[in-house]
């Protein structure tokens, strides 16, 4: 029997990962979640693979972009170039677009995603402190984009031509809901903005961390929210569910 040998059937992957077995098969087919097939073709999985597919991508994250000294981020996560960090976001997209629970979402989804991470790339390009580019991971059977960089932060950017700001709490404050003037940040603050607007009009919640403090717009068309973070992240933390 091939469980007894370390392989699940189909029908319990699917079972483990809390999808359905027609999900599965579209995830084979599209790469995303590969099966072993026997040679009568039926699809089986390992708990190691499954495990590795529900990774906490969150948890990964948050250690990646608080770290002193960062750990070794596999290729699969990170965006090392802006190049990178579209393609696979286009591969999102077409992933969100197939799914008929997840269509009506994708567009806005996927614009949200791009604004965040388009925003790390735009803003401290020539400025990382350290590692280049962006974490970025999804897992569309739990619904959730998690996005991090090592960068400068929100406050850093918005202060180039707004030196008023003296707190992150009035930094995210500011690009959430201010249009910004001003070449440098201005696609940073109109950005958020933009994402705020999305995230309070539709089912789409939003978590962004940056420096002390933090924003949160409920997924059930909730407000935005602001408040003092127990931790500092230098650059950003961002989570995105749906």
């Amino acid at each position: 029997m091939q469980e007894k040998r370390g392989l699940l059937t189909i029908g319990k992957a699917a079972e483990f990962l809390s999808v359905s077995v027609d999900t599965l098969r579209r995830w084979d087919k599209s790469g995303k979640l590969k099966a072993v097939k026997s040679a009568g073709g039926h699809r089986y999985y390992s708990m190691e693979q499954l495990g590795r597919f529900t990774e906490d991508l969150f948890s990964m994250a948050n250690v990646w972009a608080e770290s002193q000294q960062p750990p070794d981020l596999s290729a699969d996560y990170h965006c090392e170039t802006r190049d990178v960090f579209k393609a696979r976001l286009d591969k999102m997209a077409v992933l969100l677009d197939n799914e008929s629970d997840t269509k009506d979402m994708a567009s806005l989804v996927t614009a949200v995603t791009g604004e965040i991470g388009n925003n790390s790339f735009d803003h401290n390009f020539g400025n990382w402190p350290d590692i280049f580019g962006v974490f970025f991971g999804y897992d569309t059977s739990k619904r959730v984009v998690v996005l991090a960089d090592r960068g400068l932060g929100i406050r850093a950017t918005l202060s180039r031509v707004r030196p008023d700001i003296d707190s992150d709490i009035m930094a995210l404050r500011v690009a959430f809901t201010e249009r910004v003037s001003g070449r440098a940040p201005e696609q940073r603050g109109n950005g958020l903005k933009f994402v705020s607007n999305v995230a309070t009009d539709n089912p789409l919640g939003v978590y962004l961390h940056s420096g002390t403090a933090l924003t949160e717009i409920a997924k059930d068309k909730g407000a935005l929210k602001i408040n003092l973070a127990n931790k500092n992240i230098r650059g950003v933390l961002a989570k995105i569910t749906y």
